[in-house]
C-alpha cells in the first residue's frame, strides 16, 4: 500500500470533501479528528482514522507517521497558533511529509492579523512543498454556522452591509485540494480560490427565498450587536473577535474578488450559489 495522505478536520466541511475526492481517485487517506469512531460512522469503517489534538501533543505521531501528504486547516477555535499548529508541523517535518496543502483566505496578504498568515510564514520556511489554498467565504457556512437562524427565524444575520463575497463550494475546495496533493506542478503555489460570482447578502437572502418558498430577510446588524449576539450564542470571544473582523473586512470588499482559478485547476466552472441552495435545500425546511 502506498504512503497515505492524512487529512486533518476529518469530520469538517471541507475536510471531509477533501476525503471523498480522494477516495474517489484512489489514494490513500488517513483521516484525523477528535473521535475516530465518529470518522468511521460517517465515512466508513474501512477508513484509516486517528485520534488527533491539536492540544494533546501525544497525538501528532500516530497521525503523521508514514504520512507523504496533508492536508491542513485550522480549526476555528485555535488563535494561538505558535502554541498549537506549529509542532505539528514540525512533527510532519521530521516524520517525512513532504507536501501539504494549507486552507488559508483569500486576500491574506493584505490582512497579516489573522491566524493563518502567521501559519503561511511558517510552512514557507518548512523545507516541506505548500500550496495555500486562499479560499474566501464557504457556501457551506449558511447551512452549518447560520442554518438555524435561516430554518428557525428566516434571516441571516451578519454585519457586511452592501459588501459582496464571491462565495465558494468547499466541494470544489475539496477537489483543489485533492489536486494539489496527488498532481504535479502545484508546489510553492498560492491559489485565490472562489465561486463564480459575488454577492451581496441581499441577493443571498433573495436566492433563499426563492429556492426555499418562503421570505428570507438579511438582517444587517452593527458589530456590536453581532459580537454580541455571538457571544449570547455560545461561541468564545476570540472566535467572535475574528470572526467579527473577518466581516468588517468583507464590509470593505475584501471578499468581493472573483478569480478564474477553480476554472482552470479543475477545468469546469464552479458551483454557483443558486447551485448550492438547491442542493442542500432540505438543511432548512
Amino acid at each position: 500500500m502506498s504512503q497515505p495522505i492524512l487529512v486533518f478536520g476529518a469530520l469538517g466541511n471541507v475536510g471531509t470533501q477533501v476525503i471523498n475526492t480522494l477516495q474517489e481517485q484512489g489514494a490513500p487517506v488517513r483521516a484525523a479528528d477528535l473521535n475516530p469512531q465518529d470518522i468511521r460512522q460517517r465515512l466508513g469503517e474501512g477508513i484509516d482514522a486517528v485520534r488527533f489534538d491539536f492540544g494533546m501533543p501525544e497525538t501528532f505521531a500516530p497521525a503523521v507517521q508514514g504520512v507523504r501528504g496533508m492536508f491542513l486547516m485550522r480549526p476555528p477555535h485555535i488563535t494561538d497558533v505558535e502554541r498549537l499548529m506549529f509542532p505539528v508541523i514540525d512533527a510532519a517535518r521530521e516524520a517525512g511529509v513532504e507536501r501539504v496543502a494549507f486552507l488559508s483566505l483569500i486576500g491574506i496578504e493584505n490582512n497579516r492579523r489573522v491566524p493563518h498568515y502567521k501559519v503561511e510564514l511558517y510552512l514557507r520556511d518548512s523545507g516541506m512543498d505548500w500550496t495555500f489554498l486562499r479560499s474566501s467565504f464557504f457556501m457551506q457556512n449558511l447551512n452549518t454556522t447560520h442554518r438555524a437562524e435561516i430554518k428557525e427565524r428566516d434571516e441571516i444575520f451578519v454585519p457586511v452591509g452592501s459588501g459582496k463575497t464571491s462565495f465558494i463550494d468547499v466541494r470544489d475546495i475539496g477537489a483543489v485540494a485533492a489536486l494539489a496533493l496527488t498532481g504535479d506542478g502545484h508546489a510553492d503555489q498560492a491559489y485565490e480560490l472562489t465561486g463564480p460570482q459575488a454577492l451581496d447578502y441581499y441577493q443571498v437572502a433573495e436566492m433563499f427565498s426563492q429556492v426555499l418558498g418562503r421570505t428570507i430577510v438579511y438582517r444587517d446588524p452593527s458589530l456590536p450587536s453581532f459580537v454580541w449576539h455571538s457571544l449570547r450564542s455560545g461561541r468564545s470571544l476570540p472566535f467572535t473577535l475574528v470572526t467579527a473582523w473577518l466581516y468588517n473586512q468583507t464590509r470593505k470588499g475584501m471578499s468581493a474578488h472573483v478569480t478564474g482559478e477553480v476554472q482552470r485547476l479543475l477545468g469546469r466552472p464552479p458551483v454557483a450559489l443558486q447551485q448550492y441552495i438547491e442542493d442542500y435545500r432540505s438543511e432548512w425546511i
